[in-house]
C-alpha cells in the first residue's frame, strides 16, 4: 500500500508539471478517508439514540483541477455499492472544475449489495455516512464549506433526500455547515416521517423515471406537493420512458432487466409511529421486510437519452447555483 501511495504521489506531480496534458474530466488529486460513523437501526437514528456499533466506512475524494476552494459534490450510492454508473458523473462534476466525494457506506459494514435483504441496513443509516463526510469537507482547505451538494441513487437517493430534514440535520449534522442543495435520483419516498416538510432552505432537486417499478414515483409525487404545499424549493423532473436507474444509460446500457430477488417496498404505506418505530400503515403494526406488501424482482434499465437529458439539467443547475463562470 505505501509503495502504491508512493508512485501515485509521483506520478501526481509529474502530471501537475504538465497540467495542459490533463484531460479536464481527470482530478487534480485523489485523497482516500476514513469515516468514523455508527451502524444504527432507523429506530436508533429518528429517536436521536447514538448508541449504535462504531464503524468505519470510507470516502474517495477527487479534488479538480484548478486552484483555491472549490465546490463539491458528495455522491451516495444505492444498494449495490459503489459502482460503474457513477463514474460518468465523477468525470462530468470534475471536468465541471467540482470537486467529488464518493461514500462508500457498505465495505466497512461488510456489505456488497442489499437488494435481496435490505433488513441488512438500517434505510437512513446512510445518512449519519453523509454528515459525518461533510465534516471532513467543511474543515478542508481545499473545500468552500458555502457549495457542498448532495446527490444519491435509489436506497442513497432516499438518504440525500431524507438528509434534507431540518430535524435529522439537528440530531445528527455536527459539521457546522448546511448542504448548497439536494439531487436525489429515483428514491423510495413511501415513508412518512415527522415534521417532514420542514427542510433546509436549499433546493431540492428530484429525478425520475415514469414506469419505474422498484421505487415508483407516486409516492415521490405526493412528498413533493406536500413539500410545495409547504412552500419549498422542490422539483421533480420524470422521464416517461424511464426504468429504475436510467441513468445507467451514460455508461451505454439501454436494456432493461429484472433484479433478480431484490426487494421492492413498491406497495408499502409507512409512517413514523411514537418513539421512531416505523409503523406499517396498512396493518398498523410495526414495518419489517418480512410483511406482505414487500415484493420482489422489480426491473432496473438504462435510458442513453434520458441519462443525457438529466445530466444536463444537473449540470446547469450546479452551475447556477455555484456560480460557474
Amino acid at each position: 500500500m505505501a509503495a502504491w501511495i508512493i508512485c501515485t504521489g509521483i506520478l501526481l506531480a509529474v502530471l501537475q508539471t504538465n497540467a495542459q496534458s490533463i484531460p479536464k474530466e481527470m482530478a487534480g488529486r485523489v485523497e482516500l478517508y476514513a469515516i468514523p460513523s455508527l451502524t444504527l437501526s432507523d429506530q436508533q437514528f429518528l429517536s436521536g439514540d447514538a448508541n449504535g456499533k462504531p464503524v468505519t466506512v470510507a470516502g474517495e475524494f477527487r479534488i479538480a483541477q484548478g486552484s483555491g476552494r472549490l465546490p463539491v459534490v458528495v455522491l451516495m450510492h444505492g444498494s449495490s455499492g459503489v459502482g460503474a454508473n457513477m463514474e460518468p458523473w465523477v468525470h462530468q462534476f470534475n471536468s465541471m472544475g467540482i470537486s467529488t466525494f464518493v461514500i462508500d457506506g457498505f465495505s466497512g459494514r461488510g456489505l456488497t449489495a442489499v437488494g435481496s435483504n435490505q433488513a441488512l441496513l438500517g434505510r437512513l443509516n446512510l445518512i449519519v455516512d453523509i454528515y459525518r463526510s461533510l465534516d471532513i469537507l467543511a474543515h478542508h482547505p481545499r473545500v468552500d464549506p458555502d457549495r457542498i451538494v448532495l446527490m444519491g441513487f435509489s436506497r442513497g437517493g432516499q438518504a440525500a433526500l431524507y438528509a434534507s430534514l431540518d430535524r435529522f440535520n439537528k440530531l445528527w449534522n455536527k459539521s457546522g455547515v448546511a448542504f448548497a442543495g439536494y439531487i436525489p435520483f429515483y428514491p423510495d419516498c413511501s415513508t412518512t416521517y415527522v415534521g417532514d416538510t420542514e427542510v433546509a432552505a436549499r433546493p431540492i432537486r428530484i429525478f425520475h423515471g415514469t414506469p419505474d417499478d422498484y421505487n415508483p414515483v407516486a409516492s415521490c409525487r405526493a412528498f413533493v406537493a406536500r413539500l410545495q404545499d409547504a412552500k419549498r424549493d422542490v422539483v421533480l423532473t420524470e422521464y416517461p420512458d424511464s426504468q429504475h436507474a436510467f441513468d445507467s444509460g451514460l455508461l451505454g446500457v439501454s436494456s432493461m432487466m429484472v433484479s433478480a430477488n431484490a426487494q421492492t417496498a413498491r406497495n408499502c404505506h409507512i409512517r413514523e409511529g411514537d418513539h421512531g418505530v416505523l409503523i406499517n400503515a396498512d396493518t398498523q403494526a410495526p414495518f419489517t421486510y418480512k410483511d406482505a406488501c414487500i415484493e420482489l424482482n422489480p426491473h432496473v434499465g438504462g435510458n442513453p437519452t434520458t441519462a443525457e437529458a438529466a445530466r444536463k439539467a444537473v449540470s446547469d443547475f450546479l452551475q447556477t447555483l455555484f456560480r460557474l463562470g
